[in-house]
């Protein structure tokens, strides 16, 4: 099995300070809350970790876009990425992804060549719709995201595999194009879809063969769910569906027992609930499928007590969090090495899949806990998943 670490990158200063009684961080966030100092160290910090990472073993790092909040510092995977690449030699660079609606697709296309090419072809190349907040920065309709997804993704593939090609769209138009560079890895670097659960999504990657990350951390009916689904449609396409083609994403960290990782990680995974997470978001599904950024038929697929998992998400769920609830989260890999590497085995051989894509740090952890956290998961569970092989897609058989 393989593992990437999933790092978000977030602003390294705890906020919640700003709050002043409210349940939420204002939105927008101020310039005068912003501290250039901490975000130079903050991003200094993370490319020191990727470093260190790049000699213990671990497959990749992940990195993903978000705009316009402490959330995330990474308003340019591709910039991340690159810098990454000039640390490091040996890890694949996951940009998980590119929010591709709202971008200029011939610039992601051209960003994308050259940093396969500064890579030495080490890129995977994750696309995604993105989240509703993204949406109003940019100024970019709801009901515009889909369209606007599947011509971006066309022009990007033109770009990077024909010799010279003109497009006309609805949102995007060229004439006699020929990008240089062109991508290290041909035709085109590996193209994986985070999938949070919408019916479209996984229509679309299971009719190209891209592979996809089924569902948010825990829920594993739900997740087995969309495996389902996304098999039947590859059969459809004419693909048969591997454990290569599914990348599993856990929450992770390695202590003494649980009650001490519980105590170590669950002050920063409180902090992501509670103030990260929902900031300047719309997370309630109905929401969304009003404002028309999720269809009325895109959970048909799930069975009905899966379907009532999607209902439940929202901002007032993730605010209730205590440790008490952490505690009982069953979800969570956190405990000894073996609790850890147990679960983690367990989660992948639920879903069929040979890659695992690790959250470690959410909610601001210190630099030094997160690197000692790595070293040692590195050191204590990394060899047994390394040699764990998963055989078959779980949920096509059951």
């Amino acid at each position: 099995m393989k593992v990437i670490v999933f790092d978000l990158l977030p602003y390294g200063e705890n906020l919640d300070h700003l709050k002043n009684g409210a349940t939420e961080l204002e939105w927008p966030l101020p310039k005068r809350y912003f501290d250039p100092e901490v975000a130079m160290r903050t991003y200094e910090e993370h490319l020191e970790a990727w470093a260190l990472m790049d000699g213990l073993g671990y497959y990749g790092v992940g990195f993903n876009e978000h705009h316009t909040s402490p959330y995330g510092l990474m308003n340019s995977p591709n910039l991340m990425a690159a810098s990454a690449a000039q640390r490091t030699k040996n890890l694949k660079l996951l940009i998980y992804g590119n929010v591709l609606p709202v971008h200029e697709p011939l610039r992601l296309a051209e960003e994308l060549a050259m940093l396969d090419n500064l890579s030495h072809g080490r890129v995977i190349s994750g696309f995604v719709r993105g989240i509703p907040r993204e949406y109003v920065v940019y100024g970019v309709p709801y009901r515009e995201s889909r369209g606007r997804f599947n011509e971006a993704w066309e022009i990007i593939e033109r770009a990077w595999t024909e010799e010279v090609f003109s497009y006309e769209g609805e949102f995007w138009s060229y004439k006699d194009v020929a990008i240089w560079p062109r991508p290290v890895q041909q035709p085109h670097p590996p193209i994986w879809v985070p999938i949070t659960g919408s019916q479209e999504s996984i229509e679309w990657a299971a009719g190209h063969g891209f592979p996809i990350t089924p569902g948010l951390v825990g829920a594993q009916g739900f997740r087995q769910d969309i495996v389902r689904y996304y098999a039947k449609c590859m059969a459809e396409a004419g693909h048969t569906i591997t454990p290569e083609h599914l990348i599993v994403s856990a929450n992770a960290y390695v202590a003494d027992s649980r009650d001490q990782a519980l105590a170590e990680a669950g002050p920063y995974q409180l902090y992501f609930n509670k103030t990260l997470f929902s900031h300047g978001n719309v997370l309630e599904t109905t929401q969304q499928r009003k404002d028309g950024y999720v269809t009325q038929q895109a959970h048909d697929y799930l069975r009905p007590e899966n379907r009532a998992i999607v209902e439940a998400q929202g901002r007032q769920r993730l605010r209730e969090t205590t440790m008490d609830t952490l505690a009982k989260d069953q979800n969570l890999a956190w405990g000894t090495a073996d609790e850890v590497t147990s679960k983690l085995i367990a989660e992948a051989e639920a879903l069929g899949s040979n890659t695992l894509l690790i959250s470690m740090n959410r909610g601001a952890m210190p630099s030094d806990q997160f690197k000692a956290q790595l070293q040692r998961f590195a050191n204590e569970v990394l060899p047994a998943l390394a040699a764990h092989e998963v055989h078959e897609v779980t949920p096509v058989n059951t």
